[in-house]
């Protein structure tokens, strides 16, 4: 049995996520189908993590096992994916790893990108969230600093759901201008909840035009309460940048389409 890496992307737009649903188009009953058509034998296809409906990814990690195949082969067959998928989907990288790796528990972090635009715009409006009013960036910045660290997110958490541990470790909170009309908020941690991180950007906006200080939202933070009625921000800005794993566990890549 070997264990395989893809490396995909895709625009989220008219996906109802990320995990497979009966009677809905998600990402990964895409890549499973037409997977299990080029390898002639049914393809699991197991993910870093789930996004939600109209959530984007440049770098979605996923892994799949498969016996009895070289590893020309499945090259092969992966690099024929991309013109059997469907537009909004593309593959980025093949690669081979460990039998003990695991997609979504040999990960040691995520990066999620959240883009704002300051005005409408034709070539923003399916990446992007568009906000117009005024918003105080450096207030925004000063309230992100508390989410640094270990702390319970229960406050930013998709309520009622069945996940115990509410526990993530965030090593980086910062929004970066990247033009004169468009900010992107960054942030990585060990973990993300469901919706964890449109709820902090959704209440970061009400930090940024003045409805909450910096000092309200670290006491929303600290008090991890799990029925604390964030402000979800659109799913349309919102994008998972990259996942990291520990090089121990990847091998040799066998297709790259991006030439790298």
């Amino acid at each position: 049995m070997s264990k395989y890496l893809i490396e995909l992307e895709y625009d989220g737009t008219d996906f109802s996520g990320w995990q497979e649903q009966p009677h809905a188009r998600t990402v990964q009953g895409e890549l499973q189908e037409k997977l299990s058509i080029l390898l002639r034998q049914p393809i699991k296809v197991v993910g870093a993590g789930r996004t939600d409906a109209g959530v984007h990814a440049s770098s979605m990690m996923a892994h799949f096992d498969l016996p009895d195949q070289s590893a020309e082969k499945v090259a092969a067959a992966v690099f024929k994916l991309n013109r059997f998928l469907p537009p909004d989907i593309y593959i980025l990288k093949l690669q081979e790893v460990s039998n003990s790796f695991h997609a979504r528990y040999s990960a040691v972090d995520r990066s999620y990108c959240y883009y704002l635009a300051l005005r409408p715009s034709p070539f923003r409006r399916r990446y992007h969230t568009v906000e117009e009013r005024r918003l105080n960036f450096e207030e925004m910045n000063r309230a992100a600093t508390a989410l640094i660290g270990k702390h319970d997110f229960s406050s930013f958490a998709k309520k009622h759901s069945d996940v115990t541990n509410h526990n993530c470790i965030v090593t980086r909170a910062e929004w970066v201008q990247s033009s004169q009309s468009e900010w992107v908020f960054r942030i990585t941690a060990n973990r993300f909840l469901r919706s964890m991180v449109r709820a902090i950007v959704g209440t970061l906006i009400e930090v940024g035009c003045g409805n909450m200080s910096a000092e309200e939202f670290k006491s929303v933070l600290d008090r991890a309460d799990d029925e604390y009625p964030f402000n979800t921000a659109p799913a349309t800005g919102l994008r998972l940048e990259s996942v990291t794993y520990p090089l121990a566990l990847l091998g040799r890549i066998l297709l790259d389409t991006r030439g790298e």
